[in-house]
Order: structure tokens, then sequence, then C-alpha cells
């Protein structure tokens, strides 16, 4: 009962199937060209030498260096907060000022 059976018309057409589409599969896949990011995936690591300057003199932010003004160029974007903040404060104060006193109104 154990015997071999020969094999089916459905078990020899399914076989030669897989046969057929391995054979059809190309051997080593085609290597993946990179267009559009290709400069991304290139591009040159700045990694160690930012946190170089980063580490200069320790990391405590609460010191008279502190870490995001290691970087050059990074006191302009400070000025420029700063001014921001500054012009935003004082028309603020003149605003309440003048809501306080009741000066200012425009003429209707």
């Amino acid at each position: 009962s154990n015997a071999a059976k020969p094999p089916t018309m459905n078990a020899v057409v399914r076989k030669s199937a897989v046969v057929a589409a391995r054979a059809a599969r190309p051997a080593a896949p085609k290597q993946q060209k990179r267009g559009i990011v290709n400069w991304m995936t290139n591009y040159p690591d700045k990694v160690m030498t930012t946190k170089k300057v980063q580490m200069t003199g320790g990391t405590c932010q609460g010191e008279m260096n502190p870490t995001w003004l290691k970087q050059p160029g990074d006191a302009i974007p400070l000025a420029v907060g700063a001014s921001l903040i500054a012009f935003g404060g004082i028309n603020c104060a003149i605003g309440h000022y003048r809501m306080a006193t009741g000066t200012g109104k425009m003429d209707l």
C-alpha cells in the first residue's frame, strides 16, 4: 500500500510550470539604478565634524558657551529671533498702555 504511485497529469503540468517559471527568471537580480536620490545616498558625512565642534568645552547648556551658539552662523538667527521678540514685546506694551489710558484711538 506504500508503493510509489506514478505522477498524475496535474502533478506533471504543475511541475513543468514551476520549472519553466524558474528558467524564465534571470539568474541574478539586476543592480538598482538610483537617479533622483543618488545625491542623497552619496552625500558626505559631516556628523563627526559637527559633533566635534559641539562637544568643545563640554555640553553644559547653562554655561557662557552654550551648545546652540557654537556653530558658525548661530548668532544670526539668534539676533533675528531676539529682535522679533523685542519688537513684539514693545508693541504689546505700547498697546496695553494705550488701552489703559484711552489714548491712540482711531477717529471713526
